[in-house]
């Protein structure tokens, strides 16, 4: 071993590279990459392979499935060209938006020399776009009325709290204030529902398809409970969509695949997508993104507030309280909490 070269430990890989190291051992789980080994036995990561980690890290940014990155990196560039195709539209995208505010600072800039101030909130508007996403309202019960505010919503915000917490009337009442918006309620799989829904929109099928295929190249299970949530995931309508337990019917290994989806999808823009949860396969804490927030519902019915994913932040604990393996999820799934009449 040449002892000018640099190794890398997992951790330190994981930071260079901007994945976690979750995300690195489930490269080496798939056979992706190799990491040498110390002689205390720990990860070391040398040049060789932290090009290669980099390459996958590339190829799965790009939306690639750790089945297809496989199979491009063993040089099938089949998996590839959808991607970049993808990518590009993406970017497209993004040069579309840019062009049309620098016309709208243009035309600003155009008010300011004819003596023109801009009207209220119209410089927020251009310079922030995701600032005017937002939704204000009086708290149902268990609430007393409350006004709730929600600004700048991300597109993945997860719903959650203690049992008797009010999160679903939380999320019920979001869905109804929201515009364009719908709540995807526990009873969503319904025997025929999804595939007559599916049967009748082959675009949204396909879709539909497409989506369970990647899902399953990472590791998940189909189910009828996973269709059933992806027919309604892969809708063009709603705008917003409000999801009422996401894990329900779905194993750890597809909702780890499933959150990699949707974080994926976040990362480009995607509709905004509330999730109630208590799983931690599905809000990790040590994963959430900039494109991610926290709303909790505390036990003792205070107003629900966003809770940033650090230790020590307020409310952090009591959030890292409320989610449980989905081990220990599918252990109490259907029991309430009760207290005794001798308590």
């Amino acid at each position: 071993m040449n002892r000018s070269t640099v190794f890398l430990s997992a951790s330190a890989a994981a930071q260079r590279l901007g994945v976690s190291i979750k995300a690195l051992r489930l490269y080496e789980q798939r056979g992706l990459v190799t990491p040498q080994r110390t002689a205390a036995g720990y990860r070391s990561y040398g040049p060789k392979e932290m090009a290669r980690a980099a390459e996958i890290a590339a190829l799965r940014a790009l939306g690639l499935s750790l089945a297809q990155v496989s199979r491009v990196l063993e040089g099938d560039p089949r998996s590839l060209e959808p991607a970049l195709a993808a990518h590009e539209a993406a970017l497209e995208g993004d040069i579309r938006r840019l062009v049309q505010t620098i016309d709208r600072i243009r035309g600003i800039r155009a008010g300011l020399a004819s003596g023109q101030v801009p009207a209220d909130g119209e410089l927020a508007r251009v310079l922030n776009p995701s600032a005017t996403s937002s939704v204000s309202f009086e708290l149902p019960w268990p609430w007393g009325g409350e006004r709730f505010e929600l600004n700048e919503i991300r597109p993945l915000n997860y719903i959650i709290g203690p049992l008797g917490s009010g999160k679903t009337r939380l999320a019920m009442r979001l869905a109804e204030q929201l515009p364009d918006a719908a709540f995807l309620a526990l009873d969503r799989v319904k025997e025929g529902n999804a595939a007559a829904r599916l049967e009748a929109d082959m675009a949204l099928k396909a879709r539909v398809d497409r989506t369970l295929t990647w899902l399953v190249d990472e590791g998940a299970t189909k189910s009828e409970a996973l269709i059933a949530l992806l027919a309604s995931l892969e809708a063009e309508a709603p705008a917003v969509l409000v999801v009422d337990m996401v894990e329900q019917g779905l194993d750890q290994t597809t909702q780890e695949a499933l959150i990699a989806l949707l974080r994926q999808r976040a990362k480009f823009g995607a509709r905004p997508l509330f999730l109630m949860t208590r799983s931690s396969a599905i809000l990790d804490l040590a994963a959430i993104g900039p494109e991610e927030s926290i709303i909790f519902c505390p036990a003792n019915h205070s107003p629900p507030s966003r809770v940033a994913p650090y230790p020590g932040s307020p409310g952090y604990e009591a959030v890292a309280t409320c989610v449980a393996s989905p081990e220990v999820r599918a252990r109490t799934a259907g029991m309430i909490a009760w207290r005794s009449e001798a308590a």
